[in-house]
């Protein structure tokens, strides 16, 4: 009996592990592959590596949060079972809504759900964790609005990342032993650039690795029955799969958020979002890199749209009686490489004022009431699952 409730628990794992392959491996090198730097079959190989390298280090200290911390008790198998089940529906109302909803705010709410309904529940961790989700959102779109105003377009119109025709590097055999050489069309800037954009693409890896193998491998770690390695080999395949099938059409659209800005403003998004998760990762924190990115992307954007008015007037709205609007989603145009940057507060060429429309609020206001309600319904269906069929505690 127990052999078959862990095959079952492993099975609902592999399951959880693969639809958040899907995402995270799209979310990461979705911009690298459309930019044609990276091929999708290599950004799934070297996705799983990393997701595996941050799972079994920095990763470790979520699992130990969701697996003993937010709870009094360690989770049960048959409870591990359970709390996978909701992890499970919590993805498919997400993907049936079209949002990422943060896998790990529903790992929590479920597990939360059943510390509420057998008394067992920390509520000083929670707490903390919790409160770490009100501040994640605002520290992404402060950095990102710093990173918009301020820095964003004079990097913009020094660094140019292009894709030349051809192979990066090939093998030159003409003597005995071949070695790497330049394509046809390489240049030291082109290999410079695509290195920085293949480091920071393993670096999201890691980062997506430490914050969502513990989703996966958590619930069966423990007295559930699974060593912790063994748990993280098995959620790292299962994201490794859904890397290498879901991932091959959301990397082609990325949900239509990275995929529609400047591969340099996706550098930053990447770099802030997954020092944000990390750091977070490292103290135990269970947290999304999708929470951290939609919100960097978003800052991004208000930092870009509001460099034509000082900052005083971005916050107050007050623009001493001019009529300068802050225009929405100015993130995906591009600086004009042979026009200085105008200073801030000085208005900007019609191209920058007038971009797609990235930065939608009505969209921000999708995003955060999901991550509101997701976490929510999986507390209370756990709540009530739980309370309903004690015994499986």
């Amino acid at each position: 009996m127990v052999e078959t409730l862990l095959l079952i628990g492993i099975v609902a794992s592999v399951f959880v592990g693969v639809n958040i392959g899907g995402s995270s491996t799209g979310i990461t090198w979705g911009p690298s592959v459309g930019a044609g730097i990276v091929k999708k079959t290599t950004a799934a190989a070297v996705m799983t590596v990393f997701v595996f390298l941050g799972g079994i280090t920095v990763g470790q200290n979520v699992m130990e949060t969701l697996s003993e911390g937010i709870i009094t008790t360690d989770l049960t198998l048959a409870a591990g079972v359970a709390v996978l089940f909701f992890i499970g529906l919590g993805i498919l109302v997400a993907n049936i809504f079209g949002v990422p909803v943060p896998t790990s705010m529903t790992t929590v709410g479920a597990i939360a759900g059943l510390g509420l309904a057998t008394g067992t529940l920390n509520y000083v961790t929670m707490a903390e964790i919790i409160t770490w989700w009100i501040v994640t959102p605002i520290i992404g779109f402060w950095v990102g609005g710093v990173i918009g105003r301020y820095l964003y377009p004079a990097v913009n119109q020094r660094v140019d990342i292009k894709k030349s025709e051809g192979p990066l590097l090939i093998l030159d055999r003409q003597g005995t032993v071949p070695t790497p050489a330049f394509g046809p069309n390489t240049t030291w800037r082109e290999l410079g650039t695509t290195t920085v954009v293949l480091i920071i693409g393993c670096y999201m890896a890691f980062s997506a690795g430490a914050s969502n193998v513990p989703n996966a491998a958590a619930p069966l770690v423990g007295e559930a029955g699974l060593e912790v390695t063994n748990a993280v080999i098995i959620a790292t395949i299962a994201i490794g799969i859904g890397g290498f099938t879901i991932a091959r059409r959301t990397m082609d659209s990325v949900g239509g958020e990275l995929s529609d800005i400047p591969l340099l403003a996706a550098l930053f998004v990447m770099v802030t979002a997954s020092s944000i998760t990390t750091a977070l990762s490292y103290i135990g924190i269970p947290i999304s890199l999708v929470m951290a990115t939609v919100m960097t992307i978003v800052g991004i954007g208000w930092g870009r749209a509001t460099r034509p008015i000082t900052f005083r007037e971005a916050v107050s709205r007050d623009s001493e009686g001019e009529d300068r609007e802050i225009e929405l989603g100015a993130i995906v145009t591009e600086e004009q490489k042979d026009e200085p940057t105008p200073p801030i507060g000085e208005a900007e060429t019609e191209e920058v004022l007038h971009g797609s429309d990235l930065f939608n609020p009505q969209a921000v206001i999708k995003y955060v009431s999901m991550w509101i309600i997701g976490p929510s319904m999986s507390t209370i269906l756990a709540y009530g699952f739980f309370v309903l069929v004690p015994g499986v505690t």
